[in-house]
């Protein structure tokens, strides 16, 4: 408790909490991961870089009301 950090094991908003990291994982499989046949680890790691990248500073997403991850 000396950082005020609180730890809930409850397990209650457990699914709310991961909403949003779910959606993304799955975005992520779908379109991308899925969609390409890498030819090596490099290459699978610099693809999914730049996935990320557009994700985060590129595409609005209605739950960040219009906004992207990044200006989020």
């Amino acid at each position: 408790m000396a950082a005020g950090v609180r730890i809930n094991i409850d397990g209650r908003r457990r699914a709310l909490d991961n909403a949003a990291v779910d959606r993304f994982w799955r975005s992520l499989k779908y379109e991308e991961v899925y969609l390409k046949d890498y030819i090596d680890l490099i290459e699978a790691r610099r693809e999914i870089g730049s996935y990320i990248e557009r994700y985060n500073a590129c595409c609005p997403h209605q739950s960040f009301g219009g906004r992207t991850p990044d200006m989020a």
